[in-house]
Formats: structure tokens, C-alpha cells, sequence
């Protein structure tokens, strides 16, 4: 899948750092080059991020939009002043072609002003110019709405990607990406990060949006609408596909997460309950109790044990006994075999 980064005169390097660091290990997870990522300006001409960093474009003209199938503003603190003609024209055709048009931070103003938003939820971050009323405003950290992402700056801009990843090649994937992202390295694979595999595509893409709420869990009626389901046509598609209720399902991602981040971090179980979507560390504790049959602390004492049961023994030199005083007196005493020869004089 292709990739297009569009960056505005004094883009936030950040942003534009995680996507690509996200798409390139999930090359790396996949064990083959699933993504391309190209480099537009919108000027055509080399820009300077925000840290002062100099990127040169890759192509400098408007055409092939829709050979993409991911574009991403990456705007600066003025984007608006940096609208060229070709660019709506680029972004119009890439959408018609069906490509998923992306705004990260002051990005998304580009696409709220060009109409790109109409209809749809998104994350907008303040215009002091005019408002928007065709567009619904959210306060999550990104948004995912019918071929639109939109999210807030900094580390917002991984989640959204991974949000995309899991949508266009499934939840494992993303999952096994945002590992390697934590971890900084790609982590070998466990049975408690698998997902549940169905070969029916609507409950993959429930998964994949699932997977991609779970410190902020979204409502079932919400998840249902964006699969355009029923709630009853939802819960019946999941039991015969995966056996499991929706919620079943969600909390079973949820978990599986926590057990991750329990195993593989120092993170607290206050802090480890936080990211998986946890009113509380109680009721955390009790889900996982449930689940994995021990709560998240002595899982991860027993894990520790068992460490250093398997550790090998330190190499401690051999004790030298200690000599007593007799022996000492012994050792340095002279013996008659190693006496002085007599001296001989002369006459």
C-alpha cells in the first residue's frame, strides 16, 4: 500500500517521525514491504520541520492521487497560508478514487476548509477565523470516519496510523507494530497477543477498530453503526463468527493488551488499568483475575521468580582457608636443609 506525506512549511518532526518509523516496522512485523511511503511539499521545494530539519520532496507536481492509499497533511502552525491550487484538485481526486485522506493536527484545518470534512466526525484543533458547522467535532485524540482520519499533534499521530494499519491489514498487525513501537524492537510473537481469527471481513474490521480504542473503549452502538449493523445483526454475527458477545470480544482485546504490557514493562497495575480502558486498578485487578486465573501482581512476581530460579549461579572465587599462627610460624621458620653453608677463612 502506498503512502503519500504532504508537508506544510514548518511541519511538527514528531508526527512526521512516528508515521514513518510506524510504517517501516510494520514492514519489519510483516516480514515484507506492505507500505511505501512518498514525500510531497506543498510548495514543491525543500521545507523546514519544526525542530529546523530540511526535507526535500520526492515528486514536485499534483499528479498520480490516486495512487495513493494514504494521504497525510502534516501542516504547520500557519497551514493555512500555504494552500496551492493543485492541492485541492489532488485531494479531490484521491478521494474519489477512495483513498483515505489524513490530517494530522493543524492538518485537519486543511481539510475542514476545502470541504473534506462535510459530514463526517474529526478532531479540529482551534481556527480563529471561522467555525465549522458541517463538521462534528470530537475530543478523542483521532478520529476515524468513513475514509477521513483526523487526530491531535504529538504521540496522537502513532495511534492514528496504527488505527489505519489495523484497518487496512487487520489488527494483528497493528498490534504487533505498537509493540515493537514500545519496546523498540520487534517482539516475538505470544499467544496471549494473538487476535481471534474469522474469516468473515465485518467481524476483522470490528476487531480492527476494537483494537485500535482500547485505553478509550468506544460504545457498541457506535461500533455497530460504523460496520452499518444493528446492534441485534452485530451481536449475531459475532456469535457465529467468534462464538463471543461483542463485549466479550472487546474485553478479551483489552486483556490480552494488559498481559503485554504486565509481562514486558514496569508499568503500574494503576497505569497498566489506565491504558486498557480500566475505570480503576480494582476493576482491573478482578477482570484479569477472572481471565488469566491470578491478579496482574502475582503473575508478574512469579514471572520475576522464576527468572531467577532459571538465572545461572555467579562465578564467586574459591575461599582460601585461612592459616593459622602455628602454621604461619611453620612456613617461615628456616630449616637445617636450607641453612647457611659455613664460611671458610684463610690463615
Amino acid at each position: 500500500m502506498h503512502v503519500c506525506l504532504i508537508l506544510f512549511p514548518g511541519f511538527p518532526m514528531l508526527g512526521y517521525v512516528l508515521i514513518r518509523e510506524a510504517l517501516r516496522i510494520a514492514n519489519l512485523c510483516a516480514g515484507q514491504t506492505l507500505f511505501t511511503c512518498r514525500i510531497r511539499t506543498v510548495t514543491g521545494d525543500p521545507v523546514t520541520a519544526s525542530d529546523g530539519t530540511v526535507i526535500a520532496a520526492d515528486a514536485q507536481d499534483w499528479e498520480g492521487a490516486q495512487g495513493f492509499d494514504l494521504i497525510v497533511l502534516c501542516a504547520g502552525p500557519d497551514p493555512l497560508g500555504h494552500l496551492p491550487m493543485g492541492l485541492r484538485g489532488f485531494l479531490t481526486r484521491a478521494s474519489n478514487a477512495g483513498t483515505t485522506l489524513a490530517g494530522l493536527d493543524q492538518g485537519a484545518l486543511i481539510l475542514a476548509r476545502l470541504g473534506l470534512l462535510d459530514g463526517r466526525e474529526a478532531v479540529l484543533p482551534p481556527d480563529p477565523e471561522r467555525s465549522y458547522p458541517a463538521v462534528a467535532l470530537s475530543r478523542r485524540t483521532h478520529v476515524f470516519d468513513r475514509q477521513r482520519l483526523t487526530s491531535t499533534g504529538g504521540l496522537a499521530a502513532a495511534e492514528a496510523l496504527l488505527d489505519w494499519i489495523a484497518r487496512a491489514h487487520g489488527p494483528s498487525l497493528a498490534s504487533k507494530t505498537g509493540q515493537a513501537m514500545a519496546l523498540g524492537r520487534v517482539a516475538d510473537n505470544s499467544s496471549r497477543q494473538s487476535l481471534p481469527n474469522s474469516a468473515d471481513p465485518v467481524m476483522a474490521r470490528m476487531q480492527s477498530i476494537m483494537a485500535a480504542h482500547l485505553q478509550d473503549p468506544l460504545p457498541l452502538p457506535r461500533i455497530a453503526a460504523e460496520l452499518d449493523l444493528s446492534m441485534k445483526q452485530l451481536r449475531l454475527r459475532c456469535d457465529k463468527a467468534l462464538g463471543k458477545t461483542p463485549m466479550q470480544v472487546y474485553l478479551d482485546l483489552r486483556l490480552r493488551r494488559a498481559a503485554q504490557l504486565v509481562e514486558e514493562t514496569a508499568l503500574s497495575v494503576s497505569e497498566i488499568a489506565s491504558a486498557t480502558g480500566f475505570a480503576s486498578a480494582s476493576a482491573f485487578t478482578r477482570s484479569y483475575r477472572g481471565h488469566f486465573g491470578q491478579p496482574p501482581r502475582a503473575e508478574r512476581a512469579g514471572r520475576k521468580r522464576a527468572a531467577e530460579r532459571a538465572a545461572p549461579p555467579a562465578n564467586i572465587p574459591p575461599q582460601i582457608p585461612a592459616r593459622t599462627w602455628a602454621e604461619d610460624s611453620e612456613a617461615t621458620r628456616p630449616s637445617s636443609s636450607s641453612a647457611p653453608p659455613p664460611q671458610t677463612g684463610t690463615a
